[in-house]
């Protein structure tokens, strides 16, 4: 039995996994868990990268003994190496408001089949004012990965998230690289060996972690459409080809790699981050108001408003928004009802922009858990919701390793068919 570690850094914190697949069942225990989050630094958002390092190394000592090691990340931001391979800085956050006003070129979807995000890698690198002194960049979870062994490498399917790589050919743009020459390094895909950490193996997974959460959704066909859902709801459906029409384009739907040569074409919606800022101003525990929110009327907004990007005094925007003052319980049922109408809207469009039909709706990540938002997300798609696992990430991670160092085998159905036999799963009928 070969057990694996699973590093996952969220935006909000990070942990590492140890897991093992036994008996056609996977099963994974959380050994090590800290807080992330960006911190003011010169006037801008970063984040501690070292900090970080000094966790995972920690998480790894307390996973023992193990076959490999696999990192995921959130994804578009990175760090900048000089010549001697050190840090030039801190990795600045994508919230950070450098790059507000930015705007994308003509043609840009047709080549990099990206939904516009003013934060995307590429646009950040515009506003990069260390990028003359840079010899290469690595996305988060490459950095970690070149930390813990000496090698350089880009792993596929978040760097489908930078909007340098040409997803009709699956490899960096000569036209969108051209201004940044050695910049980028090889790419990698999810199973390749990335080097070795202590002589153990470092495998590259779905290091984007919707990636990693995409391969743990417990489907039975391939009619369905996941929402990974945490900070950021990531809605969408998995298909052999991305869609690079102009409606496509116009609706603000992605084509980002997937595990297995697939394209998670979605779109990405505010997610449980305006819960979370909206916690944090307040001081306050969520069970309880989500219990008022059940029974509490709330107003809807657009949740993808870039006014609620960035931190600060979400209630007040939320309510400057909506335009009138409302109580705690109402804010949450606003944001959660806003919530499920933009995951029906995407679903939707998903659909008929793909040709794809959809039968179920997977929830999975950590607001499977918020029974309230699966109930309303059944109701506004009309549609069963199948919530959990809601560590799909940490489980995706775990199977393309244990898949890697021989411990399981099989297509992405069959690693599937493992969530389904040992995850506890709840099904949401539309009301």
């Amino acid at each position: 039995m070969t057990a694996v570690a699973a590093v996952d850094l969220g935006a909000s914190s990070g942990r590492v996994v140890r897991g093992v697949v036994t008996d056609g069942r996977v099963h994974i225990e959380e050994v090590h868990r800290f807080a992330n989050g960006p911190v003011h630094r010169h006037g801008s958002l970063h984040w501690d990268l070292p900090g970080l390092y000094r966790e995972v190394l920690a998480g790894l000592r307390l996973a023992g003994e193990v076959g490999s090691i696999g990192i995921d990340s959130w994804a578009v931001d990175y760090g900048l190496l000089d010549a001697r391979g050190e840090l030039l800085g801190d990795p600045v956050c994508y919230r950070d408001s450098r790059t507000d006003g930015i705007k994308p070129a003509d043609g840009l979807y047709e080549i990099n089949g990206l939904q516009f995000q003013p934060f995307n890698t590429m646009f950040q690198l515009m506003a990069e004012p260390l990028l003359p002194q840079a010899s290469q960049l690595l996305l988060i979870p490459d950095l970690i990965s070149y930390w813990l062994t000496g090698e350089r490498g880009a792993e596929y399917t978040n760097a489908t998230t930078t909007g340098l790589i040409d997803v009709r050919t699956g490899q960096w743009s000569p036209e969108l690289t051209r201004e940044l020459p050695g910049l980028l390094p090889a790419l990698r895909r999810p199973g390749d060996l990335a080097g070795t950490y202590n002589g153990v193996p470092v495998i590259a997974v779905g290091s984007h972690d919707t990636a990693s959460a995409v391969v743990a959704v417990p489907a039975e066909t391939d009619r369905f459409a996941y929402i990974s859902c945490g900070t950021w709801s990531l809605v969408g459906v998995e298909l052999p080809e991305p869609v690079l029409t102009a409606e496509s384009r116009a609706a603000n739907f992605t084509n980002e790699g997937g595990v297995d040569g697939t394209v998670r074409y979605l779109r990405n919606v505010m997610g449980l981050w305006l819960l979370q800022e909206c916690l944090r101003s307040w001081g306050a525990e969520l069970e309880p108001l989500l219990r008022e929110a059940a029974h509490a009327t709330g107003s809807v907004f657009d949740p993808n408003d870039p006014v609620f990007l960035p931190p600060g005094d979400m209630p007040a925007r939320i309510q400057q928004w909506c335009g009138k003052n409302m109580t705690r319980a109402e804010i949450v049922r606003s944001i959660l009802d806003s919530l499920a109408l933009a995951h029906r809207d995407a679903i939707a469009d998903a659909q008929r922009l793909s040709g794809k039909e959809v039968e179920v709706v997977h929830v999975v990540g950590g607001g499977s858990r918020n029974e309230l938002l699966c109930q309303l997300t059944a109701d506004a798609c009309g549609l069963p919701v199948v919530a959990g696992p809601a560590e799909a990430t940490a489980l995706g991670n775990v199977l393309v390793q244990a898949r890697a160092v021989g411990a399981a085998d099989g297509t992405l159905a069959d690693l599937r068919t493992l969530v389904r036999r040992s995850q506890a799963l709840r099904r949401y009928l539309p009301r």
